[in-house]
Order: structure tokens, then C-alpha cells, then sequence
């Protein structure tokens, strides 16, 4: 495994944000959800394509809070521009779980969006 700086991981902004919209991407290579995740005043509104319907509904996506990497240039997939990374792991099956503040501690939206990872 690579080893990076602290400064490098200072580089990386991974903010959490809420779905506001996920949508069903047909264009796409493989199955995914187009998302609208919205990180506060001060970052906005991002898109984003995540490949994630194995273990999750589109219209359970939404009032989700989400882990995202928001400062990648952004990157064209299929027809939309993609401007943020949502995070997750992959389970034993190969399926993404995504990464989430934790509700059983801080409680659905009592972190606020635009919140950086510390």
C-alpha cells in the first residue's frame, strides 16, 4: 500500500451532502442512479452517477445523507457531467454500500451539509 502525506489527505475535500433527486441512468454501462446531492450554501448542488442499485431504490436515495469527494474536476459519463464522487465499499457480494454518517449516533441530517470529513 502507498503511503501519502498528511497534505495530501488535506487535499482530498470529502464532504457530506443530502440526495435531493436520484433518477434511473439507462445510458449508462453499468446499472447506476443519476443523483442530485445538495451540500449547503457554500459548495451547492452537485450530480453525480453512482452505481449503486444493486442494494438501493431510487426513491429510498432521497433525504440520504452521503459521503462525497467534491473537489474532482468534473468528468463527462454518458450524458451528464459528473461533479462529485459519492463514496462507498464494496460488500462480500460485489454490491457498493454507501459511505454515511452514522445514524445511530449523530441521527439522519444532524450533520450538516458541506460538513468536511475531519
Amino acid at each position: 500500500m502507498e503511503q501519502i502525506e498528511w497534505e495530501d489527505f488535506l487535499k482530498v475535500e470529502l464532504r457530506v451532502g443530502t440526495i435531493i433527486a436520484a433518477e434511473d441512468f439507462p445510458e449508462a454501462r453499468r446499472p447506476a442512479f443519476k443523483l442530485q446531492v445538495d451540500f449547503g450554501e457554500e459548495i451547492g448542488i452537485k450530480k453525480s452517477s453512482a452505481q449503486i442499485t444493486q442494494l438501493y431504490k431510487k426513491e429510498d436515495l432521497v433525504g440520504k445523507q452521503v459521503m462525497a469527494v467534491v473537489n474532482f474536476p468534473a468528468k463527462q459519463i454518458g450524458p451528464i457531467m459528473s461533479e462529485c464522487l459519492v463514496t462507498g465499499f464494496y460488500d462480500k457480494d460485489g454490491a457498493v454500500v454507501l459511505a454515511v454518517p452514522d445514524p445511530s449516533v449523530v441521527g439522519v441530517g444532524d450533520v450538516a451539509n458541506g460538513e468536511r470529513l475531519v
